[in-house]
């Protein structure tokens, strides 16, 4: 009996260590514009949190930092660049169970907007619509609003978009009262 319950616990022992590994799962970050807000997430899944994070080599773009966010499964990338270049960079992360998966990451910085994306969308059916605000993401998760006022048309341009990037736009309707409806269905945009 002894001998049974031994075996019961270094079973349950090596398969709590016996996690899966843990991967990086965003394969690349958009580009840049000189002066312009940046932000980026890079996710990692798997394994098992938290997760501790690193840039072991390369740079990232002047005036862009690095931060773990909340939950250690995401490393955000945020600033407004100051230079324009290529920057190139490694990120690691590691799992509580020693797993560490690295990915290799590229950012050009441009010196000034080349595109713009011209967006326009139904007007909302309700009757107290005060206007709209127009997010952009990344990777279609992590969502900022880009419209410094609310917009009153259906129409909005984004010239803060950087070459070579793919975004994804949501719009919201607000009402006189300040409420804000949910995203739309995100559309992708892909920038040359």
């Amino acid at each position: 009996m002894k001998a049974s319950l031994l075996f019961l616990f270094l079973y349950a022992a090596a398969s709590c260590c016996m996690a899966s590994a843990v991967a990086i799962s965003t394969a690349m970050v958009p580009n840049g514009t000189v002066n312009t807000s940046y932000s980026a997430v890079i996710k990692a899944s798997g394994g098992c949190t938290p997760y501790k994070w690193a840039i072991p080599s390369g740079t990232l773009p002047a005036g862009v930092t690095s931060k773990v966010l909340t939950n250690t499964t995401s490393l955000g990338l945020s600033g407004i660049p100051t230079r324009a270049s290529a920057f190139s960079f490694n990120v690691s992360v590691t799992g509580c169970g020693g797993h560490v998966s690295r990915m290799s990451y590229k950012i050009t910085v441009q010196p000034a907007a080349v595109h713009v994306v011209d967006l326009s969308w139904k007007a909302s059916t309700s009757t107290n619509v005060a206007g709209y605000n127009v997010y952009r993401s990344p990777d279609g998760g992590t969502w900022k609003k880009v419209n410094s006022g609310l917009v009153a048309a259906t129409l909005y341009d984004d010239s803060t978009v950087a070459n070579g990037s793919i975004y994804y736009y949501a719009v919201t309707a607000v009402n006189i009262g300040n409420k804000e409806s949910g995203k739309s269905t995100a559309i992708k945009v892909t920038i040359p």
